[in-house]
């Protein structure tokens, strides 16, 4: 009955899933412990990793407690743990072309996919080339999903991340993270690697900045030793790098990467990048790499949102043995808008001046701290600023922000203004109809909606709005 019914299960869910998670999450399961407890059924499942773990514990598993409910006709439970690291399961590699059939489900194994997926060529450890040695990566091991406050600005790229810790080499390959500075690209980066080094130890990863690859081009091209080059980079289970659009107008720089970039690919390894913008916006770089950049899966993250800026001084805070009360936190995160850097650093004057001046943490205590920094940004942005600022960016007249003219042309840029309004200044949504001829608050809150979940799904807009904050704040 119990590997009946973990097989049913994953035969309908096989049904239900898209072929490739299918294969990379489920399919991979060990066969499930059933027992029966009185009140229900309960099916343990033990999964490899932890990154894995938290997925499928968030994707699926109210879905499989569903199936295997329906299917035994009583009240079933999917209890999801970490298996032990000594005795977690290894399969054989299936071969290739193995057709989809339902009686691959023996021993509790989902079905096999229509072509083998391996994460990387070979194994790490079980190749020709020895493990890496100790720190080699160049990774910050305090970077790590764990230390990554989430929120709406970064999901997308941090489940794109999660994904390819959990199975590097099978999806999302290359995966491109955009976004402007201070926003934790670089964070995310070390996030992955430190996860595959903590299920893989020997895998080969390697982290670091574009501008160490444009050395260490300069270097081998004046010794002459490209087969070096080669041996650091061709080798990788995974590379990480950092600030691509540095490799722009260095030809021979390009060259190389492009090499290294197809050798990864052929042998299955993976590649994360970062950039301050999407792929096909990067100046100077060769089409034939900006169109293998954009060729796995491009992601941005935004700047923080008001809930995620909290979030973020609150944990910080206590990193440094200090509790940050929530009045404080909002008032410091409702003045600091930009990105993540900033944050700490507001966050570290504030403590700083607490200590040194022996008082409790307030908001007094934070305007105090910060005032340089409130006085610059309410000498510089204001709503009648911003509106200027975009009517020339998209070089309508300042009085189409007041006016009742409705084409996209005036219509788009005046929303863009009010989003903007919202985003960078202290004004409530009233007082910003009010500033835009008067129109009523639910008007300005649709354009703020409206903008924001545009900017989400649409790179082109997300850029556009970098450039008109870049510019607004100087």
């Amino acid at each position: 009955m119990s590997l009946d019914l973990w097989q049913r299960g994953c035969e309908q869910l096989a049904l239900e899933l898209p072929e490739q998670q299918f294969n990379t999450w489920i399919r991979p399961l060990p066969p499930a412990d059933v027992t029966d407890d009185g009140d229900g059924i309960v099916v343990s499942v033990r999964v490899p990793n932890r990154f894995k773990l938290d997925w499928i514990r968030s994707q699926y598993a109210s879905r499989i407690e569903a199936l295997l409910t329906e299917i035994a006709g009583k009240p079933a439970r999917l209890d999801l743990a970490l298996a032990p690291r000594e005795a977690a399961p290894t399969r054989p590699a299936m071969p290739a072309n193995q057709p989809v059939r339902a009686a691959a489900l023996l021993n509790g194994q989902a079905l096999a996919p229509s072509t083998s997926v391996r994460p990387m060529s070979q194994p790490p450890g079980h190749g020709l080339h020895a493990p890496p040695a100790s720190n080699s990566h160049k990774l910050n091991t305090a970077l790590t999903f764990d230390t990554l406050v989430a929120g709406r600005a970064n999901q997308m790229a941090r489940t794109a991340a999660l994904h390819v810790a959990g199975a590097p080499g099978v999806m999302y390959n290359p995966l491109f993270i955009y976004g402007g500075v201070g926003l934790g690209k670089t964070h995310l980066i070390h996030a992955v690697g430190n996860a595959l080094l903590r299920d893989r130890p020997d895998a080969r990863v390697l982290y670091l900045h574009a501008e160490q690859f444009i050395s260490d081009v300069v270097k081998n091209y004046q010794r002459k030793t490209f087969d070096e080059l080669k041996a650091k980079y061709h080798n990788l289970d995974l590379l990480l790098i950092d600030d691509v659009q540095f490799f722009a107008g260095k030809d021979r720089t390009q060259e190389e990467f492009f090499n290294a970039f197809e050798a990864l690919l052929a042998k299955r390894a993976h590649i994360i990048m970062t950039s301050d913008t999407y792929p096909k916006g990067l100046v100077d770089i060769d089409e034939r790499l900006t169109s293998r950049f954009d060729a796995g899966l491009t992601v941005a993250i935004e700047p923080p949102e008001l809930e995620m800026r909290v979030a973020i001084l609150i944990r910080k805070s206590l990193n440094e043995g200090t509790e940050m009360p929530e009045d404080v936190a909002f008032f410091i995160a409702k003045n600091v808008r930009a990105n993540v850097r900033e944050l700490e650093g507001a966050l570290r004057k504030v403590l700083a001046y607490s200590r040194f001046s022996h008082k409790d943490i307030n908001i007094t205590l934070a305007r105090e701290a910060l005032k340089d920094l409130l006085s610059i940004q309410n000498r510089q942005i204001s709503v009648e600023n911003i509106q200027k600022t975009v009517a020339d960016f998209y070089k309508i007249k300042i009085a189409d922000m007041y006016s009742k003219k409705r084409p996209a042309s005036i219509a788009k840029p005046r929303q863009i203004a009010m989003y903007l309004a919202k985003e960078m200044t202290q004004k409530s949504l009233p007082e910003i109809g009010e500033l835009f001829g008067g129109r009523d608050h639910t008007t300005v809150l649709h354009a703020v909606r409206k903008i924001g979940g545009d900017r989400s799904k649409d790179s082109e807009l997300n850029q556009q709005l970098h450039v008109l904050e870049q510019t607004l704040k100087g």
